[in-house]
Formats: C-alpha cells, structure tokens, sequence
C-alpha cells in the first residue's frame, strides 16, 4: 500500500508540474506578437539583393567592382544608424580601369536613414553610407563622401 501511495504521489506531482507549465506557455503571447513588437534590426543590401547584417566586405561599385569595403568591424548597429572600420579598396583606373591597380584607405564607415525595402516591406535597410577616409584617400576623394544605396 505505501508503494501505491508513493507512486500515487509522484504522479500527482508530475501533473501539477506539467499543468504549470502548459498554463504558463498559454498565458504568454504567441511568438509572432513578440516579434512584431520587437525592432527588426536594419539590413544592408548588397549588389545581388541580398540583405546582410554586420557584413565582413560590401562592394560599392556594383557595375565595374572598381571600389569595396573590406575587413569591416562593426562597433554599432542599430535600427537608427550603423558604423564601422574598416578598408575602402579602390581602382586607380590608370590608364584606364582595366589596367588599374588597386589601392587601400582606411574609413570609417557610417550607414543611416532605414526605410522599408522595396523587395521585402517587413525589412527596414540603409539607404546611406557616408565614408571618412581617416588617413590618405584616392585622387579627387574629398575627406568625407556620402553615397546614397539602392532599393
């Protein structure tokens, strides 16, 4: 009879704990209210419409690759702005693109003015990307350079 009762007891036990559980699960909101409420992170869309968070390299010339951002570190990323350091590698065209070489300037890279994305409205993205060149810069460069980003 003590086994039955201890038995009995533990059953019981794993009931209640089970019941707190399930009551507990129902009473939170569904997942999908807590994301929306929850600010979605801004992304950064590159030249084949890929939207990338915190991304490692970026091309900015799109059509010829004559300039990119590598090695970016990323110290901030937000759904008003984003920055980072990183190295800005730009073609020198001389003569002409193809017989190029390629160059490296150190920058700070800074991304704002989020909007929704044409391609996915439920995405927010930059739309601007100001460099500052923190050392020497390419020919004709000024110090601080602002590019607006594609849709």
């Amino acid at each position: 009879m003590r086994i039955h009762t201890v038995k009995t007891a533990v059953a019981l036990g794993a009931v209640a704990l089970l019941s707190a559980a399930v009551g507990t699960a129902s009473a939170a909101p569904p997942a999908e209210d807590a994301a929306q409420r929850q600010p979605v992170r801004p992304v950064l869309v590159d030249c084949v419409w890929h939207a990338q968070v915190r991304p490692a390299d970026f091309m900015i010339a799109c059509g010829d690759g004559n300039s990119r951002l590598s090695s970016l570190h990323w110290s901030h990323w937000d759904p008003g702005s984003a920055t980072a350091s990183g190295i800005n590698v730009v073609n020198d065209c001389k003569p002409y693109c193809a017989a190029g070489r390629f160059h490296s300037y150190p920058v700070v890279v800074r991304l704002g003015d989020a909007q929704p994305w044409k391609k996915d409205p439920q995405l927010r993205h930059y739309t601007q990307m100001t460099l500052v060149y923190t050392d020497s810069r390419p020919d004709g460069f000024r110090r601080v350079v602002t590019y607006p980003l594609w849709d």
